[in-house]
């Protein structure tokens, strides 16, 4: 089976936006977007990775939850997604918003133009890479062990996948509400139809997923 550079279970708000502008380590997400409102319908299935009360719903969000580490062997990811700094490390202390057992399980890239050493949480080591997309991808599917590639954002990382033609699969969820200004990942859904097969779920708690697949 060939390994697949994948999206898996992000999040944007119905006018496209999945995060606002001026990120700050008070607002990781940015200006505008609440983060819960764009995944409640994750946190609220049973098998939601921070779960610790018992409960949660089953059924078509739950299954997609599920599927967040299904096959996953590598994660790449923007520095935006991992961090609210910029520009060169002043802060080698810090090492991402997850505390000391990130959820991946899995090696992650991130892509920066400043470097810094490697490190290990838990069972997650993240790598700091100064490279182009196609060199991170090759890069991420040697550490997958024939595993799929997840992209997981921020949205101008997975953007500029998509804008390389380098993604095969996404699962975007759309949630009900909007925004109207922030970082957005398209105009509307149906502009990747020349490019991919495209399925739309609605799901009865209210956010609408969106399955696409290269041709």
């Amino acid at each position: 089976m060939p390994q697949l550079l994948r999206v898996q279970n992000f999040a944007v708000s119905q006018d496209g936006i999945g995060a606002g502008e001026n990120q700050t380590f008070e607002r990781p997400f940015g200006d505008v977007v609440d983060p819960w409102e764009l995944m409640s319908w994750a946190g609220a299935t049973a098998d939601w990775p921070n779960r610790t009360d018992p409960g949660g719903t089953r059924g078509l969000d739950n299954y997609f939850t599920r599927d967040f580490s299904h096959n996953i062997g590598a994660e790449i990811m923007g520095r935006n997604k991992f961090g609210h700094q910029r520009g060169p490390w002043a802060d080698h202390e810090w090492k991402g918003w997850w505390g000391d057992e990130p959820p991946f399980h899995t090696p992650v890239f991130v892509l920066t133009h400043h470097l810094r050493p490697s490190f290990t949480l838990a069972d997650t080591t993240f790598h700091f890479i100064d490279a182009t997309l196609a060199e991170a991808a090759e890069m991420a599917k040697a550490a997958a062990g024939g595993k799929d590639v997840r992209i997981g954002g921020g949205v101008s990382t997975v953007r500029q996948f998509l804008d390389a033609g380098l993604l095969d699969t996404l699962h975007i969820a759309v949630a009900p509400v909007t925004y109207g200004t922030g970082l957005g990942l398209w105009e509307s859904p149906d502009e990747l139809d020349d490019r991919f097969e495209h399925e739309v779920i609605p799901s009865p708690s209210g956010v609408t997923h969106h399955l696409f697949w290269r041709k």
